[in-house]
């Protein structure tokens, strides 16, 4: 084969005459490219390193601080007060570049410059800390900023600099505290108490206190003192615990799905479709690994935390027996992909050279105009990425550490991420509401065997061109993937564009070297284990129903026409909709981010609130003046809004009572309170997906620019998992998911109860809505 002989960079053969050496002309200028490439990135690493390091400071503003210095010297003013003068004492004299007075003043009044400017820098970023340790302007009324507040800003918007990199914020901003533990109890007992009967109630808050007067200081103590040596308190072990540990299929219980555009199409052609979405996710991470990314800013000033992003490429879950890794790759030159059954490695540069959309068409071209057949057991190979992780740490130790098997397993985790090539068509029709839900269900599990779960991401390829992701969700939480998936589909409808035949534009180079067949050997135990875990997915993957459908009525721009955050309409919408469809309210999880902290991740708001179940009941009993329920659902929804910026703040209640329960079980203390805490199950798990996070091009100017969102599975066997999206001004979209084998869920039921729900919370308001 063509390309086995060009990995090769010489040969050799021994003569009677000697050694005969035969050097690849063609290996050597990889080889050589590939190391001048290596030294160009470090270079741009350690030029970005120094940048970042003196941000908000510059070379310029270095610069400038010497010049006002030697200035100041000259016009006989001395702005050191004598420390230049001491500083040429230590200076050494008579030889080497000190030889001349003027000399070793200027070196002198360059010394004293560096260290006031440096101490410049720290003053900036230690007092930039400081103001973005100040929440308090997420707690004012929207239209009635405070005087202080706006001192506050604009003393942000004056230290934050012109032009931040990606990680320029990075160690400016403050972390996450941790909260009293009187207070989270107290917030706590507030959470359940519309769950509980009276004796339930006192019986809890009995353990509550026993916990906090008892148990509660002596792992508080450690907790602040890991808070101390750790950058975020949460993080490392929310990570490795929720995620890593976990033995159940990622599939449906961990990965998430993302959807494509759902109402333009650029093309029809799905290697072109690929060619460009894969051009612009390199595009992309050239951006992240040269720091060009603009950092996320909340109102455009407060800077979210980037860290998430670090391992958005290059890297996989390695399966182990008691818990997974994840490994990360500075770098990765090639994607691999899956086909009908087989592997193939695609190289993603020529020489130095990110490979042109149009050339990368054509490598996806030649693996689809592949007749090869599988090899043994090849097919089916991914289904163990769908099955536990211990029986897949099994098999991979010992099936896939040696030989040509682990050959090609490396080259599919060493890949920059993983592609599928479908070769079924999926595309939302809005006169077909089904449509949706398949595309869901192609999304979350595929046929369990065509996606990689362990990879970070699986981008997938359908055969109309269609497109979405499937991502694991150990390394970053969906806002971090969103922000990914809004540039590629911008510059693939903006910036690439496609020909009059829906190709990619430009010429292909038909001297490129073809995508290279993974190979295996897989004997029949292998085969074996694959068909367990596949067995296992498989019967996981049709025991989910998913239910995605488009809300037309209305969208954002009507529910604030009545006054209230569209995330707590929804939410209090689907109270209502959960008592109506199961007859009881439940503790219901929605995602929060506490990005505003270094290393954040996520928090938990606890949306079943006193307030909420009250307006509900009187919702449900009918017999309530308009203006009282109008009155609740304002009640319930300003609760709602304060719980989501507590958690934001570093003020929930979740991660502060996870820590806790850890520490516990470090030292070996036994709490019931917190074991009952945690085993507490979330029938109703539901998150917003973000959009619109990086601005490529203007909504309003294209509103069919939208894409669906995504979804999940549901986190309990008998409940469900609701992700929406806000499209816009006039639709929401949801993805609604449930157990079959649970005889108390139905998803489309209770998307239904959704709809309903909706309507009927705007009723209250009197605004007048689109026709369904």
């Amino acid at each position: 084969m063509a390309e086995a002989h060009q990995a090769v960079a010489f040969q050799f053969t021994v003569t009677p005459d000697g050694v005969d050496f035969r050097l690849s002309r063609e290996a050597l200028k990889h080889i050589y490219v590939s190391g001048i490439n290596s030294w160009k990135k470090r270079l741009i690493r350690i030029k970005n390193g120094i940048l970042r390091g003196v941000y908000p400071g510059s070379p310029t503003s270095w610069l400038v601080v010497v010049m006002a210095t030697v200035g100041s010297s000259y016009c006989n003013v001395d702005v050191s007060m004598g420390l230049v003068c001491d500083i040429q004492k230590y200076l050494p004299e008579g030889y080497g570049p000190y030889r001349t007075p003027q000399t070793r003043a200027l070196v002198s009044m360059a010394i004293f410059s560096t260290g006031v400017w440096m101490l410049g820098i720290f003053f900036f970023r230690q007092t930039l800390k400081l103001l973005l340790s100040y929440h308090g302007w997420m707690f004012e009324m929207h239209g009635r900023t405070s005087r202080f507040t706006k001192v506050w800003a604009i003393c942000v918007r004056l230290l934050s600099g012109r032009r931040p990199m990606l990680y320029s914020f990075q160690t400016s901003l403050p972390k996450l505290p941790v909260p009293k533990v009187s207070a989270t109890i107290q917030r706590y007992l507030e959470s359940v108490r519309p769950l509980l009967n009276d004796e339930e109630y006192y019986r809890k808050e009995k353990l509550a206190k026993e916990f906090q007067e008892k148990t509660a200081p002596r792992l508080q103590k450690y907790l602040i003192l890991k808070s101390w040596w750790a950058t975020n308190y949460v993080s490392d072990w929310w990570e490795e615990y929720i995620y890593l540990r976990g033995r159940n299929p990622l599939m449906v219980n961990s990965n998430y799905y993302v959807m494509d555009f759902v109402f333009t199409k650029n093309t029809d052609v799905q290697a072109a479709r690929l060619g460009n979405i894969v051009h612009a996710m390199i595009t992309y991470r050239r951006k992240l690994d040269r720091e060009q990314i603009k950092p996320v800013m909340a109102l455009g000033i407060v800077p979210m935390c980037s860290y998430q992003m670090e391992r958005m490429f290059n890297t996989t879950r390695i399966p182990g027996k008691e818990t997974d890794v994840l490994q990360h790759l500075a770098e990765s030159r090639h994607v691999a992909v899956y086909h009908r059954g087989r592997f193939f490695k695609v190289w993603l540069y020529d020489g130095s050279s990110l490979l042109k959309p149009r050339d990368l068409e054509l490598q996806f071209q030649r693996i689809l105009d592949d007749p090869s057949p599988p090899q043994p057991g090849e097919e089916r190979l991914a289904a163990l990425t769908a099955g536990g992780r211990a029986e897949w740490a099994q098999a991979r130790q010992t099936f896939f550490s040696f030989g040509k098997n682990k050959a090609s397993l490396d080259t599919i985790e060493r890949a920059a991420f993983f592609v599928t090539l479908d070769e079924e068509s999926h595309r939302y029709d809005p006169e077909d509401e089904a449509s949706l839900s398949l595309y869901g269900k192609a999304l979350l599990h595929g046929n369990c065997y065509n996606r990689w779960f362990d990879k970070s991401f699986t981008l997938i390829a359908f055969k109309n061109g269609q497109l979405g992701l499937n991502t694991e969700h150990s390394w970053a939480d969906a806002p971090i993937v969103g922000h990914l998936w809004e540039f590629v589909l911008g510059t693939d409808t903006f910036h690439l564009g496609y020909s009059d035949t829906g190709h990619c534009l430009g010429q292909p180079n038909l001297l490129l070297a073809p995508p290279q067949r993974l190979q295996w050997d897989i004997p029949e135990k292998c085969q074996a284990a694959i068909d367990s875990s596949y067995q296992v997915a498989r019967a996981l993957a049709e025991d989910v129903e998913l239910y995605c459908f488009q809300f037309l009525p209305f969208g954002k721009g009507l529910i604030k026409k009545c006054r209230t955050s569209p995330d707590a309409f929804v939410q209090i919408s689907l109270q209502l909709a959960h008592f109506r469809d199961r007859g009881k309210f439940c503790l219901t999880y929605e995602a929060s981010m506490t990005r505003m902290f270094r290393e954040g991740r996520t928090e938990t708001v606890r949306s079943c609130t006193s307030e909420s179940t009250a307006f509900v009941k009187a919702m449900v009993e009918g017999t309530h003046k308009k203006a009282d329920l109008q009155n609740l659902f304002r009640k319930a929804s300003e609760k709602h809004q304060n719980m989501y910026r507590l958690a934001m703040t570093g003020n929930g209640i979740d991660r502060h009572l996870f820590c806790l329960y850890l520490v516990s079980k470090y030292l070996g203390v036994s709490s019931p309170f917190l074991a009952e805490v945690l085993s507490e199950p979330w029938r109703l798990s539901t998150s917003q997906s973000a959009q619109f996070q990086i601005g490529m091009f203007d909504p309003k100017k294209y509103p069919n620019h939208l894409g669906a969102g995504g979804g999940f599975g549901p986190v309990a066997d008998d409940g469900y998992g609701v992700s929406y999206m806000i499209a816009g001004e006039n639709t929401i979209f949801f993805h609604v998911s449930s157990m079959f084998s649970s005889s108390e869920t139905n998803a489309q039921r209770f998307g239904n109860h959704i709809r309903q729900a909706l309507l009927d919370i705007a009723d209250l308001f009197q605004v007048p809505k689109a026709d369904s």
